[in-house]
């Protein structure tokens, strides 16, 4: 252990004569402390309201879906299916149709999206955990399960054998007959609604797949994507190639993350924006480093004379202040991480903080990456902080020298 560590050590846990310099130096301290332990704590629930967001649309999107590169629908026979069925990438799959319909309920209407699916979709999307009221579909009859803001828009009931809910659509093909209507409509019953989130439930309308085939007139091998829930770690490359042959047309396979494109952008930039935000909190907190170790220099300049005389170097006496400065970010930042730990731990475990009017814990996540983050940007903040606080020391130092 070099002498300017020793010394570097001594200063840290010594106390000045003059008491504003201790009371500086404990300031300085304890703001590492603080801002290491804030930037983390933020991070994690960050992370946490992350998880606790996606949960919603993770609950309602399939792992991938296959979707036609080209055009509307996408072909695939029954054996095909079946075969797709059999990979071991594939849990489960399921061919769905979307398209926009304008539903009609007495004398209120509203458009909303159709998504009509067979009876293997719930292997892969658990949607009937969702349904807060009545039931999910049957599969022989014209049903529809409806969101909860689809249902208090148009004031429909559960099972209501009074009134049917109508779903029009434009025909595909009208002969040029007068007083021929350009739609057609199709009644169904409400059997279920379901509750996700405030964005969802206003847009959805699920269906069995042949009560939307036959209302939108596609054929019935004739789907606009498929649902696939996949094995765990699976290669999406590797996947889209095996599936790929099955098609007869270019296909694309879209993951979770790029259903959501536009959701998790706005995540990411809204967690480097926290980020950047709690690092200029950090970045302030180390100015009183900066300031911390300024003082020091002059307090101490008596006895850097005495310890050139001793014969250090002016180079070992600017590394004693350096390696100071460091102390002072190294342990700050670890007891801030380590009370941040027990914070989020605390949290997760023995929730104490709840979001206002609610019941609900504020989530937090302990992620491993952002330990390492904060330690990185404190790292490397507090060595160009103690480098600007130390710079022009060693000419200043040979001045000593030369007096």
């Amino acid at each position: 252990m070099s002498y300017s560590f020793k010394i570097a050590w001594r200063y840290f846990f010594s106390k000045s004569q003059q008491t504003v310099i201790n009371r500086i130096n404990a300031f300085a301290f304890v703001m590492v402390v603080v801002a290491t332990g804030a930037l983390f704590v933020v991070l994690s629930a960050f992370d946490g309201l992350k998880d606790f967001g996606l949960s919603f649309t993770e609950s309602f999107d399939p792992d991938y879906e296959i979707v036609p590169e080209q055009g509307k629908y996408l072909r695939l026979s029954p054996d095909d299916l079946a075969a797709l069925r059999l990979f071991p990438e594939v849990l489960a799959a399921a061919p769905e149709i979307e398209e926009k319909v304008f539903l009609t309920y007495e004398d209120k209407n509203q458009v909303a999206y159709l998504k009509a699916v067979d009876s293997t979709y719930s292997a892969v999307v658990p949607i009937e955990k969702s349904v807060a009221l009545g039931q999910w579909i049957s599969f022989d009859r014209p049903e529809v399960l409806l969101g909860f803001g689809i249902a208090s828009s148009l004031s429909v009931g559960v099972f209501d054998y009074n009134s049917f809910l109508y779903l029009t659509v434009p025909k595909k093909k009208v002969n040029a007959l007068l007083n021929q209507s350009p739609f057609i409509a199709k009644p169904a019953m409400v059997t279920g609604l379901y509750q996700i989130n405030e964005e969802l439930d206003k847009k959805y309308v699920f269906s069995n797949l042949a009560f939307g085939q036959a209302l939108l007139q596609v054929e019935s091998d004739q789907y606009t994507s498929l649902a696939i829930k996949a094995a765990p770690e699976v290669n999406e490359a590797l996947l889209l190639e095996k599936i790929r042959p099955l098609f007869a047309m270019p296909i694309r396979l879209v993951s979770r993350a790029n259903q959501n494109a536009a959701l998790h952008k706005m995540l990411n930039a809204e967690h480097l924006a926290v980020y950047f935000i709690f690092t200029l909190v950090m970045l302030i907190a180390l100015f009183n480093v900066i300031g911390a170790l300024i003082m020091m220099i002059l307090d101490k300049a008596p006895q850097l004379k005495i310890l050139l005389a001793m014969g250090a170097t002016p180079q070992g006496i600017h590394h004693i202040f350096f390696t100071l400065g460091m102390l002072i970010c190294g342990l700050g930042g670890a007891i801030g991480m380590v009370l941040g730990i027990l914070i989020v731990g605390a949290q997760s475990l023995n929730p104490f903080i709840f979001v206002p009017g609610t019941s609900l814990a504020y989530p937090v996540v302990f992620e491993f990456k952002n330990v390492l983050l904060v330690l990185v940007t404190l790292l490397v903040l507090g060595t160009i902080s103690t480098a600007w606080a130390t710079r022009g020391l060693q000419k200043k130092v040979r001045g000593y020298a030369i007096s």
